[in-house]
């Protein structure tokens, strides 16, 4: 099937850009369009008719990309239109006419790309990172995947791990020959040191996920200590109801914002106290459970309520910033106490050293999560197939080291597997090529 799509955003706009993809994109431009055919990527202004008359909808540019000089590797075109919802949907309602034609499924472009090996999964995922991406890292990191040095990491693993995998196969199909002593300590040191530098991929405090997602940050304390307060003056909105009334939050409010750059998930939670109230009592626990799950904790408290009992001292750690608000209030009263928290005082309802608060944020989690520029993992699934790697090569170890080669190569069939899995590449005869390449069988 040839698909299109409204590739652009949707709606009124300058300029919009609908594509198309498939064997019947050349027809499209023949029915749509009179005159000359346009060249190969050359930039053509043309009129657009609707199909079978000769009624205008629009005159654009159109770019024709032939197969397999595309980026998704069929023939192409992108139709650059004066960007009204009219004219969009009159021209896929005449597209949609021609046979064979339906409109494009989520991410169908990409995942043609990536099935014709114009792209691996690690770009196309880059693709989906960088135009969704709200701030100037999460654009770097998507950029530095999309240029493939990630790529290169993983294809290296792999192809190395091949290597070691057919030397291994090659000792089960001639089991009456030994293999030469520098392969045997090579097979060693290579999957060791290939270990290794997974499991230094791994111990990376999951920093690419959290700045493809959002750092989280959870605002805990007392009830009525001005959480909500805080929350919305962070959001420059009313993002949470304020009441002097005590629990006003039963559930956890959660709102997207940068601060200096970084993207970040700011939650408000309910207030912790003791409560008879069933509702509450819930709300309380996902207070303590956001917590326990956050990069970062602003703990809020208020003259009046200074005190540290039970879970809210639980609390304080060195993921934690305490905040003393309505310090407009009077701190006399507390100062002794909380010095050896560094609390910062402030006053919401002043303003008062909101911004030492923010700057106490941006060095929190730029010291403890933007300390290396060569962050590896960006997703769950990287995570998950790497330790699933590093679990079989422990086995492939154990069970190399007891010569038994037969289970000792599966494990290592696995392992290579979830690495290819990673870029999205698993071919047995990878395995076939290696051996055959490496060893003169039948000499």
């Amino acid at each position: 099937m040839t698909i299109y799509a409204l590739s652009s955003g949707p709606g009124i706009s300058g300029i919009s850009v609908i594509r198309v993809s498939g064997k019947e994109t050349k027809n499209i431009i023949s029915k749509l369009t009179n005159g000359a055919f346009p060249a190969p990527r050359v930039a053509t202004l043309k009129k657009i008719n609707k199909i079978n008359t000769n009624e205008l909808i629009d005159e654009a540019i159109i770019i024709w990309f032939p197969g397999p000089q595309s980026y998704t590797g069929e023939d192409m075109a992108e139709f650059h239109v004066h960007g009204s919802r009219s004219v969009v949907e009159a021209i896929h309602q005449s597209i949609s006419e021609i046979e064979n034609c339906r409109l494009a499924e989520p991410g169908e472009f990409t995942k043609i790309a990536f099935q014709n090996g114009k792209i691996n999964l690690l770009k196309a995922e880059s693709v989906a990172d960088l135009i969704s991406s709200e701030t100037e890292i999460q654009r770097r990191q998507a950029i530095k995947i999309m240029s493939g040095k990630h790529s290169e990491i993983y294809t290296s693993w792999r192809k190395n791990l091949l290597k070691i995998l057919s030397n291994i196969e090659a000792k089960i199909d001639f089991p009456d020959e030994d293999l030469p002593n520098d392969i045997l300590n090579g097979i060693k040191t290579e999957s060791e040191k290939i270990k290794t530098e997974i499991k230094n991929a791994l111990n990376d405090q999951k920093v690419g996920e959290r700045i493809r997602e959002g750092f989280k940050i959870a605002i805990v304390g007392p009830s009525n200590a001005g959480k909500s307060s805080l929350l919305n003056y962070l959001s420059k909105r009313e993002v949470a109801i304020v009441s002097e009334t005590a629990g006003t939050t039963r559930d956890v409010i959660e709102t997207h914002l940068k601060i200096d750059g970084l993207p970040v998930i700011l939650s408000d939670t309910a207030g912790i106290r003791e409560s008879k109230d069933e509702i509450e009592k819930k709300g309380i626990k996902l207070s303590l459970k956001k917590a326990d799950n956050a990069d970062l904790n602003i703990v809020v408290i208020e003259p009046k309520s200074a005190y540290f009992t039970g879970f809210l001292k639980d609390l304080i750690s060195d993921k934690s910033i305490l905040v003393v608000n309505k310090s407009d209030l009077g701190i006399n009263n507390i100062l002794s106490e909380f010095t050896k928290y560094n609390p910062i005082f402030i006053s919401i309802k002043n303003e008062k050293n909101i911004e030492q608060l923010i700057n106490e944020i941006k060095n929190k989690l730029k010291n403890k999560f933007i300390n290396s520029e060569n962050i590896l993992i960006t997703r769950e699934r990287h995570r998950h197939h790497l330790e699933k790697c590093v679990l079989h090569l422990d086995k492939f170890q154990q069970k190399n080291d007891e010569n038994n080669f037969d289970l000792a190569a599966e494990d290592l069939r696995l392992a290579t597997r979830h690495l290819g899995m990673i870029v999205g590449k698993v071919d047995v005869e990878e395995i076939l090529g290696s051996i055959f390449s490496d060893f003169c069988i039948g000499k």
